[in-house]
């Protein structure tokens, strides 16, 4: 299958797709852990087994992709995850017992797992493995049924990853759509049991509205502009080194980047050279280095330049490992925005490219101050050694994830949610947390025949005056004691009462 043959699927063909996923699920759902177990399995060896071809497809895409970041940074981080996942499943998969409200004892309640369907799931082109396959991974687990529809912007990844999947999987199990904008709007509009989009927040508010229209519900995995802040008291050096690593890491093009560094007031000079002499050493000669990454298109490399100009125009520094206007191909150098104010386009739009602004602040507080009044960022990077003030960014910023004393690695963490916020999306997953987001959470009560009959007898019409009162005093400061002594007080026998009364 290629993206020629499927850039225009018909509407009813994609329905059809689903239709036959549904069924499917309704046929065979729940499925039992070993049947997850192995579909997780085959994943595992279709990812491996297709190191090159994968490493070759995404470096197409990009005209250049450097193969360790491809490496590390897709592949590594998507088998790491399913192996993870496959040793923690069928303990995830348990019912979860919690106690009863002492008024119900000694009735049971507890929590079951369940599938929730169909899952869509829209990737990314900036990580067009990762991005694409990692929630298939919670959805898979869950029980689900899955439809993926790759991004058109990586094609040759968005073909490799349907035939890898159609090799191994039945179209009724998993299955890829591709093709462009238009079947993207299609796919969203799909009346799927769970819907999660990573990309820009333009077009997620495009897919939540195409999802609204069936109820459908949503993760969106999208950007925004994350900081970067860095304490006086920290070694600059090192932070402009850290910084720079996950900046220029893709050429800029992830979504968890540091979109723009907040150096104290007077450090700049020194920051600055710290930052030239990080890329000089990690991004050399970037139109030679096979080690840098591409931009994705021409229009994303256009974009690079109208951002650096705009802010020249109006100011700002500008410090660059290279000529662009020189560069061939895609190729956009890292690129230093000394001097960022809020009037730039660099200090407004998600930059999403090499390009790293620089700006200074006067005390901790009104870095903290000028973030939150920014839309809520996907991440937050936190620089500092001190637990107290530490702990002070914390409770002042809202974000999606946040690393401190470096960059991206909260990302990488199994037992953390990663997700959005605001502007920066909603929902989250990876891990137990990924698991959870493809299940409904279904809590069950089993109740006592003792409760039953509490309640029949004493809270159910006609109410008799002895459960009148028996309410009040439930209304009352403590219900539990107060309950024991009405019960005590008239002629009924005294009520069971909660094991965790130490009454």
């Amino acid at each position: 299958m290629n993206v020629s043959q499927t850039a225009f699927i018909p509407k009813q063909g994609l329905r059809d797709r689903f239709d036959l996923q549904r069924q499917a699920f309704r046929r065979h759902a729940p499925l039992p852990p070993a049947k997850r177990m192995e579909a997780l399995g085959a994943l595992l060896t279709l990812v491996l087994r297709n190191e090159r071809a994968i490493v070759a497809a995404i470096s197409a895409d990009f005209d250049g992709r450097s193969t360790t970041e491809t490496r590390f940074l897709e592949i590594f981080p998507l088998v790491d995850e399913i192996r993870y996942t496959r040793r923690h499943l069928r303990r995830w998969m348990r019912t979860r017992p919690l106690p009863a409200n002492w008024q119900f004892f000694p009735s049971r309640t507890w929590i079951q797992y369940q599938p929730l369907g169909v899952v869509g799931i829209l990737g990314a082109y900036n990580y067009p493995l990762l991005l694409t396959l990692s929630p298939m991974i919670g959805a898979l687990a869950a029980g689900n049924h899955v439809m993926l529809k790759p991004s058109e912007i990586a094609p040759t990844t968005a073909s490799l990853v349907s035939s890898m999947i159609t090799a191994v999987f039945p179209e009724e199990y998993v299955t890829v759509i591709e093709g462009g904008p238009e079947v993207a709007a299609q796919f969203s509009a799909l009346p799927f049991d769970h819907l999660l989009y990573t990309g820009s927040g333009r077009v997620g508010k495009l897919v939540m509205r195409a999802a609204a229209e069936n109820l459908t519900p949503v993760t969106l995995e999208l950007g925004g502009k994350s900081p970067a802040l860095v304490h006086d008291s920290f070694p600059m050096a090192l932070a402009a080194d850290r910084i720079c690593a996950a900046k220029f890491w893709n050429s800029g093009q992830t979504c968890v980047a540091p979109d723009h560094a907040l150096i104290p007031e007077g450090r700049m000079g020194e920051f600055l050279r710290a930052c030239e002499k990080s890329i000089r050493r990690r991004f050399p000669d970037p139109e030679f280095n096979p080690d840098y990454t591409h931009m994705i298109g021409e229009a994303a490399w256009l974009r690079m330049i109208e951002l650096v100009e705009d802010a020249r125009a109006k100011g700002a520094q500008i410090f660059m490992t290279g000529d662009s206007q020189k560069v061939s191909g895609r190729i956009f150098p890292p690129t230093l925005v000394a001097g960022a104010t809020g009037s730039m386009r660099v200090m407004q739009e998600e930059i999403f490219g090499p390009v790293l602004p620089i700006a200074t602040y006067t005390s901790l507080d009104q870095a903290l101050e000028e973030i939150a009044s920014r839309p809520r960022p996907l991440a937050l990077y936190y620089f500092d050694r001190n637990r107290a003030r530490i702990r002070h960014v914390l409770e002042r910023t809202v974000s999606g994830g946040v690393t401190i004393n470096d960059c991206i690695f909260h990302l990488a963490q199994h037992n953390l949610p990663f997700g959005g916020v605001g502007a920066s999306g909603m929902g989250a997953y990876h891990g137990f947390d990924g698991f959870t987001a493809f299940s409904k959470r279904k809590g069950v009560l089993l109740e006592s025949s003792i409760a039953g009959a509490i309640f029949d007898r004493f809270f159910k019409p006609p109410y008799s005056p002895f459960g009148q009162r028996l309410l009040s005093r439930l209304l009352g400061a403590d219900g539990r004691q107060s309950l024991k002594k009405v019960v005590l007080a008239g002629e009924e026998k005294p009520l069971s009462t909660s094991p965790h009364d130490p009454s």
